[in-house]
């Protein structure tokens, strides 16, 4: 049965936990570090920033007060934009690390495909897996077309792709791609930016199994095998979306959320962002 330190192995064997802990849009300091430590004693084992959020201190500090072995936590953080038009992704890559205060990361990320830098700054993601300082490296909110790029220019098949994903935008084919070239599928956004919180289709199906509508949209992430980012700093929400191991949808269920689809992103479009 799955459970909170259930994982999936991604293409070059590392095994990544199933359900992480976001923490976008957390505030530097306090928020974080608590949010942080929070997680990690409710069992959370994956812990996803990036450098763009401005917390990776707090990130590492929260870390280093858990009292867990780093082998214990699966740390991701990424690579921002600016960085990459800049053509300092080695440096980016080592300031995230002494914020982080690491000597690895389990994960490391490009955050957005920037046109005309993102083959050159995969090209140094290789070199920082080649050199260990990354057990695996991946793309964040990349399409077919900038994954079909990376492993055409590229020698390492990228092992994760973390994009929106909710019940309101499914890109099914982008999923199936994935699954083809063996990438693990990470969500960003599940509930739609807060859209779907009070969701009345999901609310009357959690209803069945004594479960919030947040709690059936996890679920249906985890049973479509989608690695999935609930974010909160209220440690009440993070017991309630980690409590979601403990029932299984019917395949009738599943087919209702993936009817819910309205191909409508909440954020910024892979083919069009202007930061």
């Amino acid at each position: 049965m799955l459970n909170l330190k259930s994982t999936i192995t991604m293409n070059n064997g590392i095994k990544i936990p199933r359900l992480g802990f976001g923490v976008y849009r957390a505030a530097q300091g306090d928020e974080t570090k608590n949010a942080v430590l929070n997680a990690l004693e409710v069992g959370y084992r994956h812990i996803d920033t990036a450098s763009a959020y401005g917390n990776e201190e707090s990130v590492g500090e929260a870390i280093k007060e858990s009292g867990l072995k780093r082998e214990e936590i699966f740390l991701t953080t990424k690579l921002f934009n600016s960085d990459m038009r800049a053509h300092r992704q080695m440096d980016a890559f080592k300031e995230s690390l002494d914020r982080l205060k690491v000597d690895y990361v389990d994960l490391y990320l490009i955050h957005w495909p920037v046109p005309g830098v993102y083959l050159e700054s995969w090209k140094v993601l290789e070199e920082i897996y080649n050199k260990g300082l990354a057990k695996a490296i991946g793309v964040s909110n990349f399409l077919q077309h900038h994954l079909d790029d990376v492993i055409a220019h590229g020698s390492i098949v990228p092992a994760a792709n973390q994009v929106e994903f909710s019940p309101l935008w499914q890109d099914n084919l982008l999923i199936q791609y994935c699954r083809e070239k063996n990438i693990a599928f990470e969500a960003w956004g599940p509930l739609a930016a807060g859209e779907l919180i009070g969701d009345r289709t999901t609310g009357d199906i959690g209803a069945k199994y004594g479960k919030t509508g947040s709690q059936v949209i996890l679920r249906w992430m985890l049973q479509k095998n989608i690695i999935v980012f609930p974010k909160t700093v209220h440690k009440s929400r993070m017991i309630e979306n980690a409590d979601i191991f403990d029932f299984e949808l019917s395949d009738e269920d599943m087919a209702i959320i993936d009817n819910m689809n309205r191909h409508r992103r909440t954020g910024p479009d892979p083919d069009n962002f202007d930061f």
